[in-house]
């Protein structure tokens, strides 16, 4: 039997490249997206859903299906405060996944942050890894979390602060220094989590930058 997804962050770099792979894949029969704002597509196998992220009520009946990719995310700069970047990285996708996991959605695959931790003294890790510990509380089947470094992609909007680190990067590992922060294709991390969306040999897996690839190539 074909599986309906459920995405949110569906207009951001991964989960725009995730959308458009799961419409192409035959084992999916639904693609149902979240959105604050139209993805601006249309597709047989894709149902769009415009919700105010602040009002649960309003749409948590509405997730129900095989598996959750959540992708949601914003910059500090886009968001204007730590605070406000918190109730979108951190509250949103939780209060989501929540509703799916009341609604018995067996599968939940994020897409965290290399270095996550709830211990790390840097603010946006540190909300990556309060993410990924209350999320693990949830009564989900299976939990796939992502840890991929830098993202690699053509985004909507401009980042040159992003710009500048992945020259950076790049450079590093031409020289052999800094492998452990490759940049990662947007491309590959949706593959990976495409992929593992189909294991649930463990309740709760982890993957780390040489993880996401391996997975994508599953």
């Amino acid at each position: 039997m074909k599986k309906t997804a459920l995405v949110i962050g569906a207009t951001g770099l991964v989960g725009n490249e995730l959308v458009h792979q799961l419409l192409a894949d035959d084992r999916f029969g639904a693609v149902l997206v979240f959105v604050r704002r139209s993805m601006g597509i249309s597709h047989s196998k894709l149902q769009e859903f415009i919700i105010n992220f602040d009002e649960p009520q309003s749409w948590s009946h509405l997730v129900k299906g095989d598996v959750l990719f959540s992708a949601l995310g914003t910059t500090l700069k886009k968001a204007g405060s730590k605070e406000a970047q918190y109730i979108i990285d951190h509250d949103y996708q939780y209060n989501f996944a929540q509703a799916a996991a009341q609604n018995q959605v067996p599968v939940y695959v994020l897409v965290s942050s290399a270095m996550a931790s709830v211990s790390s003294r840097i603010f946006y890790t540190r909300m990556k890894g309060e993410l990924e510990r209350d999320i693990q509380l949830l009564p989900f089947q299976a939990i796939h979390i992502m840890q991929p470094g830098m993202l690699q992609g053509n985004r909507k909007e401009n980042r040159p602060g992003e710009k500048i680190g992945l020259y950076v990067i790049r450079l590093l590992n031409k020289m052999g220094i800094a492998l452990k922060q490759k940049p990662v294709p947007a491309s590959i991390v949706a593959k990976a989590m495409i992929n593992v969306s189909f294991k649930n040999d463990k309740r709760i897996s982890v993957y780390a930058l040489t993880q996401v690839f391996t997975a994508a190539e599953q």
